[in-house]
């Protein structure tokens, strides 16, 4: 009978410690995951952080390109007025309104692929850092599977 209780006591005795071991594992690998998550939670925030930075730098630049290109049009046109204003003959007013038509358009459209150029490197500028942390996830959930 001592034999069978020193037996019961020793069993309890290991599953005692199997579950203080199991359960400082559980704990181990909670905290573990933990700061894996807040690491991640770090990664995109500064990923976030630098995409905003690189829009607002792009519709910086944007805004500063389409004040150039106002005043270089309010020049042009105050310029064409003037010429305009010193036309001897009709002929001469027809033909200076075509050049300053025809100069205004093509600054124009000029203008309107620059600013689509200024866009889309902006776009892509800003979706870079996003793009890095959508593939780091993917890889993290791959390597878990």
């Amino acid at each position: 009978m001592a034999a069978s209780a020193e037996t019961r006591k020793t069993q309890s005795e290991q599953y005692a410690a199997a579950g203080a071991q199991a359960f400082t594992d559980a704990v181990d690998k909670s905290l573990t995951a933990l700061n894996a998550l807040n690491a991640n939670s770090k990664s995109n925030l500064e990923a976030v952080v630098a995409s905003t930075t690189a829009a607002a730098k792009g519709a910086e630049t944007l805004g500063a390109q389409a004040i150039a290109y106002s005043k270089k049009s309010i020049e042009d046109g105050m310029a064409a007025a003037r010429s305009l204003g010193a036309a001897r003959s009709v002929q001469e007013v027809v033909e200076l309104q075509t050049r300053f038509a025809k100069s205004a358009l093509e600054a124009y459209l000029a203008e309107v692929n620059k600013a689509s150029e200024t866009v889309a490197a902006s776009f892509k500028e800003s979706l870079t850092p996003l793009n890095a942390r959508v593939t780091a996830a993917v890889e993290t959930f791959q390597a878990a599977r």
